[in-house]
């Protein structure tokens, strides 16, 4: 596998912790006087919090500040916080949710140019250049990833093919025939490509691809190792979120020892997600954020859900900027089960550590007779060890065991057959939670 190196693509990226904290004041305090005079939502929630912009004398006053959720943003849909006139709008995103309406996302001409740069940086932590040519399978649509790609791609200077999901088959073709180096997908598409691949015969390591920039859900570094072995690629971890800006808040480098968060863009926080308290670096909890440069939609301590913690020490690519570690789950997906909280991503861990399985599962929570939950693992084994029954109950036993272990409470992990677990061209589909509570 080949390994990329990490670009320094904005000098702000190196900039002292100094001048870049004075430079997150100077833009809180704009942003704050600019919204509390054109955003009647912020205008109330400010007063209420009894702060004015001109209050603001240093960062330890963002804990000051009110907090905006994503309730907030279906409460004004489609376009109550937008902070400027719906003529200077040059482009409308939506999140797709799971309830409820979607939450819409604007951005002027200069918010585009904005995402175009942090999509540039993202590739060039990656270390794409513009000798590369890009395999952009995110979607194309209403949804931030395929566009936010394509046009940092299209910056940096790199050749972009642009796919978006789906269609397999084809992808694989493509992929062959125009020599693509980069993919940018979901990290559980990129294993369905895989799997077509070696369905196909298509040796993936051997090929072109040197790269993969991955988001959109939650992955572990079991999957990570399990990607760039059956796809012979760097896989790098990308973050970000449509209704701050789309992808572009953070990515990884070469050295993989966090997401480095675009600073002087965004000003990272993590909070308990109870109490709501302000936790120091290490500490794992709520990653909040709030947009400094963003014009027709900039969100004030806004409450990603995303579960991570913080770390301000000097990368070996030399960053400077904060670096989030992996989001390890959300706060609001997390399963109870018998009064435990359970993070999907304890699960795929624990199920990748123990091996002979393919990656792909599913979590099925219900209620049984006697109103007890019951937690439920369907997962594939490996096809070789089909037919091999003796093999399989060990198997289900050890793994069962194993995630027992884990959570501390009772779990049945079952195998499947090849390809029972249903696929997804976007997001895995990763709980089914059947109880009716």
């Amino acid at each position: 596998m080949r390994v990329p190196n990490s670009y320094i693509w904005d000098n702000v990226e190196t900039a002292s912790r100094a001048a870049l904290e004075q430079l997150q004041l100077e833009r809180l305090r704009e942003g704050v006087a600019r919204i509390s005079t054109t955003v009647p939502f912020y205008r109330r929630k400010l007063a209420e919090a009894g702060v004015t912009a001109g209050e603001i004398r240093s960062l330890d006053d963002l804990a000051r500040l009110p907090f905006t959720t994503k309730s907030d943003l279906r409460d004004n849909y489609p376009f109550g916080l937008l902070a400027v006139d719906m003529k200077q709008v040059t482009r409308i995103h939506a999140s797709s949710g799971t309830t409820g309406k979607p939450t819409v996302v604007a951005y002027t001409s200069n918010d585009i140019n904005l995402w175009t740069d942090l999509m540039a940086r993202t590739y060039a932590a990656a270390g794409v250049t513009q000798a590369d040519i890009v395999h952009n399978a995110y979607g194309y649509g209403l949804f931030t990833g395929g566009l936010g790609f394509h046009y940092g791609a299209e910056r940096i200077g790199a050749a972009v093919i642009p796919v978006s999901g789906g269609n397999t088959k084809r992808q694989l073709m493509i992929m062959s025939d125009f020599g693509s180096t980069v993919l940018c997908c979901t990290p559980s598409y990129s294993l369905l490509i895989a799997e077509a691949a070696e369905d196909d015969g298509i040796d993936l390591k051997s090929s072109a691809l040197r790269v993969g920039l991955f988001g959109a859900e939650p992955w572990s570094e079991r999957m990570r190792e399990e990607i760039e072995f059956r796809l012979g690629v760097a896989a790098v971890n990308v973050y970000g979120l449509s209704e701050v800006i789309g992808p572009g808040v953070s990515v990884e480098c070469a050295a993989k020892k966090g997401l480095h968060i675009f600073e002087d863009h965004f000003i990272p926080e993590i909070v308990d997600p109870d109490t709501y308290e302000r936790l120091l670096d290490g500490e794992t909890g709520e990653l909040v954020l709030t947009c400094l440069t963003k014009e027709a939609l900039p969100l004030l301590r806004y409450r990603t859900r995303d579960r991570t913690r913080l770390t301000r020490e000097k990368c070996a690519c030399g960053r400077t900027t904060a670096r989030m570690e992996r989001v390890a789950g959300r706060t609001d997906d997390m399963i109870i089960v018998r009064g435990v909280n359970v993070f999907p991503s304890q699960i795929e861990t624990v199920l990748l550590q123990v091996g002979g399985i393919e990656p792909h599962y599913q979590i099925v929570v219900d209620r049984s007779s006697d109103y007890m939950d019951e937690l439920d693992v369907l997962v594939e084994a490996r096809a070789e060890f089909h037919g091999n029954q003796d093999h399989l109950t060990q198997l289900e036993k050890r793994l069962s065991y194993e995630v027992r272990s884990a959570l501390g409470i009772a779990c049945n992990v079952k195998l499947v057959g090849p390809r029972e677990i249903e696929r997804s061209e976007g997001k895995a589909v990763r709980v089914v939670d059947k109880r009716v509570l």
